[in-house]
């Protein structure tokens, strides 16, 4: 499977990295390519919680573009 993930940085140099398609998915790590590992992680652990729960894997997530 193929998720979209974000990724931030914190005030402290930590990387954030969210899934928004699976809700409260987030992860984080000292370097970007720590934090990606990371969330690869949290993503199976996520869907395997869900799974069990009878909850929908994903929810509906879609990317647009804004001009502002």
């Amino acid at each position: 499977m193929k998720f979209i993930v974000t990724i931030d940085r914190d005030e402290d140099g930590i990387f954030i990295v969210e899934c928004p398609s699976i809700p409260g998915c987030v992860s984080q790590g000292k370097t970007e390519q720590e934090a990606i590992e990371n969330i690869k992680d949290a993503i199976k652990q996520c869907l395997e919680v869900r799974a069990e729960r009878g909850m929908p894997l994903t929810v509906s997530m879609r990317q647009i573009e804004v001009i502002v």
